[in-house]
């Protein structure tokens, strides 16, 4: 859980416009797509990094970095 209140600023009127048509079906399909494109960010550059890794060291760096350390 966050213990943060996170603001989000839209400094563009059209973009304001767009978002409020949205459905919340909508809305949480573009987090879902920012997601998927963030974990696919980090993959790449984790793989760039540690070409030897295989697959399951990969995600779970993913994992990490994403969540954080919780250790």
């Amino acid at each position: 859980m966050l213990s943060q209140k996170m603001n989000i600023e839209l400094v563009d009127d059209r973009v304001i416009e767009i978002m409020r048509r949205k459905t919340p079906a909508e809305r949480i399909a573009m987090i879902l797509d920012a997601n998927d494109t963030a974990r696919s960010l980090a993959a790449a550059g984790i793989r760039y990094g540690h070409p030897n890794w295989d697959e399951d060291q990969l995600q779970a760096e993913v994992a990490r970095r994403i969540l954080g350390d919780t250790g």
